[in-house]
């Protein structure tokens, strides 16, 4: 069981079902062939040295720190791809050529974090001037593009707006991220994502990861038509294996009857070495941690005709087909979410993962039950980092102790957290998140709030989970002797077995 920084071993009772994700899908050998190939046979488009000529107007836009998790052993796959791309533009002698990082109202990557995405030869050419963040903030520097036919605003940056052309070269890690969300989320602003980041939207969002179900993505979708109206988008969408462990950590890419006696051995050395260090150190330790990802496929072109076959790559890495619904189900959490690279993993971050990330790991319907109960193994430390995530510890400290009902902090608190100046001050010059960023993890976890009859977090600081409204305990047991009062006391239990990525297609 992961359970933030480490993982322990635990007895489940008989006849409990462990989801396991497939195996870790053949890397692509020649990844400077295959991108080439992609760039010069592309879905629905030209091929990329058509589009371009001398006087026009490049951007580049990649995905931010967010992606991949863990972080992918150098050279990233997006570093790559864009030396191909700025090869093919100095071709073609096009001169006007920007890169942006699509951080949205995530953190700003320093400048060391953007150069291990994009690479030191791009790093060296192109920063500071030519390479920065998107800043979601810059009053001079967003253009709104016009109203979707539901009437939701969609801005985005003035650079990728004014654009002949605008290439984006994307990680999909799981079925929720690139396609439509790629520009209109990712170069969008406060005044787009409040009509698909809120309680309503989020709570009819069954799951994240099927998008055909999610109001979200039918929002993302109507967006990506305005801004397809107004901008020529070439995408590069890549997928990974589930490749996300070091050789020191091997054995947890296994399933547990498959360890020999030196998967044994490593894991006994690891965990007591583990427990031994310093909390501070280990946090250290395991971001460092980075993933042998192998690529198992490059699609370019057209959005709306390459994000099928990237999908279809998700899914011959992830899917597991599952029968039928759990009373209980359980997830053991990880050291690491999207928001907290090179970061700290604090309580709503926490919650996040668990009822928004981990729950919405399915299509078709939850691994648990209408009314069941979820069990999260993490130890959710009272901890924050205070440059990255300040409006978080405002919101622990003074919202949550008032109330945790979504709604009621949407409609009481949202306007106060996104337009505070000092928090719009960090996110724009220092390497804070934006104010509204943890209401928004807050209400990431709204659809699993209304699913669900109860929430435990095993191993849980006790005040910590409190106040966030959900029950603790110090063992599996004493979690299942509390879940009877909502589930009885035989119920059937289901553990989705992540990292890797397990997505759960429950018939």
């Amino acid at each position: 069981m992961h359970q933030g920084e480490g993982f322990r071993l635990e007895k489940f009772p008989l006849g409990t079902r462990v989801i396991y994700p497939p195996d870790s899908l053949p890397g692509i050998r020649d990844l400077d062939a295959a991108i080439r190939h992609a760039l010069l046979n592309p879905h629905g488009t030209p091929p990329l040295p058509e589009l371009l000529r001398p006087d026009m107007r490049l951007t580049i836009v990649f995905d931010d720190i967010s992606l991949p998790l863990p972080q992918m052993r150098p050279p990233d796959i997006r570093g790559r791809i864009i030396e191909h791309v700025l090869e093919l533009a100095a071709a073609a002698g096009v001169d006007d050529v920007e890169l942006l990082a699509a951080n949205a109202l995530h953190r700003r990557m320093t400048p060391a974090e953007l150069k291990r995405a994009v690479g030191d030869r791009v790093f060296r050419a192109f920063f500071p001037k030519h390479l920065r963040n998107h800043d979601a903030e810059d009053p001079d520097g967003m253009t709104h593009l016009g109203l979707t036919r539901h009437g939701e605003d969609v801005e985005i940056n003035k650079r990728a707006a004014e654009s002949d052309l605008l290439v984006y070269v994307n990680i999909t890690l799981t079925a929720m991220s690139g396609g439509p969300k790629s520009v209109a989320v990712g170069l969008g602003s406060y005044k787009s994502l409040k009509h698909h980041h809120n309680v309503h939207t989020l709570r009819h969002s069954t799951s994240f990861n099927d998008p055909p179900n999610s109001a979200m993505h039918h929002s993302y979708h109507r967006m990506a038509k305005v801004v397809e109206d107004h901008v020529k988008v070439f995408t590069i969408e890549t997928t990974l294996n589930g490749d996300n462990f070091p050789e020191a950590t091997k054995f947890l890419q296994k399933r547990e009857w498959e360890w020999n006696l030196r998967d044994q051995a490593s894991l006994l050395a690891f965990k007591k070495a583990n427990e031994m260090t310093p909390l501070k150190l280990r946090r250290e330790i395991w971001q460092r941690n980075d993933a042998p990802f192998g690529v198992t496929g490059i699609h370019a072109g057209d959005p709306k005709e390459v994000h099928p076959l990237t999908l279809a790559n998700v899914h011959r890495q992830q899917l597991t087909e599952i029968d039928g619904q759990a009373d209980i189900g359980v997830w053991g959490l990880p050291f690491l979410c999207p928001y907290n690279v090179n970061s700290i993993m604090n309580p709503i971050l926490v919650m996040s993962l668990g009822l928004g990330y981990f729950f919405n790991l399915y299509r078709n319907k939850p691994i648990v039950r209408q009314g069941g109960v979820a069990i999260f193994y993490h130890p959710m430390q009272n901890d924050f980092h205070q440059i990255h995530h300040p409006s978080y510890i405002d919101f622990f400290e003074e919202v949550l102790t008032q109330t945790t009902d979504q709604q009621a902090i949407e409609s009481k608190f949202e306007k106060q957290f996104a337009e505070d100046p000092w928090y719009t001050h960090l996110y724009r010059n220092s390497y804070a998140y934006h104010g509204v960023h943890p209401l928004y993890m807050w209400y990431w976890g709204a659809h699993a709030m209304e699913h669900l009859g109860d929430v435990i977090f095993v191993g849980a600081d006790r005040k910590a989970a409190a106040r966030m409204g959900f029950r603790s305990a110090s063992t599996l047991a004493d979690a299942l002797e509390m879940a009877k009062d909502t589930v009885g006391g035989s119920p059937s239990i289901t553990y989705q077995h992540t990292p890797p990525a397990t997505l759960a297609d429950v018939r």
